[in-house]
């Protein structure tokens, strides 16, 4: 930091950082626990949540996208010369959101199953929360759909071998985020795990 250009300083500025928020930041991408660190001073620890509030780290203390391209940018041999704040693509939220089950009342392979809730809550918190996830570039939104369809998949399977409702055991669109419910499914998708559609009785009684 001791060679940053006017040109960054200026750039650092109009961003909304300052060369304490970049200081922590390279801190933390150093293996240290600045976390710990900066709640021995309510200063330290006001200016630690600046950087988590501006999307830089995230809640377990580790750099976001944004958190890795702003210590890009402030690399003496980065040619970058502006630091562009990425909007999250809303089509990828729509998306997933849209994949979502609005209830746990569903048809699948000629078999109906009755729910009694509603599945999609909260969808601004949903949304927030899908970028946030996003933003820490661990996984994708393609990922996060297809996770969400194989989950949705088994569970109906499951649903007509068992001749009763699995759906009604799937969180609601908020909980599912927040408890990152995904995850397991995205490793079952990677290792090549694929829900197979299993032959059901002909002039089967629907439930």
């Amino acid at each position: 930091m001791k060679n940053i250009t006017f040109q960054k300083f200026h750039q650092l500025h109009n961003g909304g950082y300052t060369l304490d928020h970049v200081y922590l930041v390279l801190q933390i991408d150093n293996g240290v626990n600045v976390k710990a660190l900066c709640k021995e001073s309510p200063k330290l620890e006001a200016l630690y949540q600046g950087i988590y509030r501006k999307g830089l780290i995230t809640e377990d203390q580790k750099l976001t996208l944004t958190g890795k391209e702003l210590i890009s940018f402030m690399e003496e041999s980065s040619t970058v010369e502006k630091i562009v704040k990425k909007k999250a693509d809303p089509v990828n939220f729509e998306s997933w959101w849209k994949a979502y089950p609005g209830t746990d009342t569903f048809s699948y392979q000629g078999k109906s199953f009755a729910g009694t809730r509603s599945l999609r809550v909260k969808k601004e918190d949903c949304k927030a929360k899908f970028n946030n996830i996003l933003e820490e570039g661990e996984y994708t939104a393609n990922e996060l759909i297809e996770a969400l369809n194989f989950e949705i998949g088994q569970k109906k399977q499951t649903s007509v071998i068992e001749k009763t409702n699995k759906l009604k055991f799937m969180q609601n669109s908020l909980t599912y985020l927040n408890q990152r419910t995904f995850e397991p499914f995205i490793e079952l998708i990677k290792a090549g795990v694929k829900v197979v559609e299993q032959p059901t009785d002909i002039g089967g009684t629907d439930i």
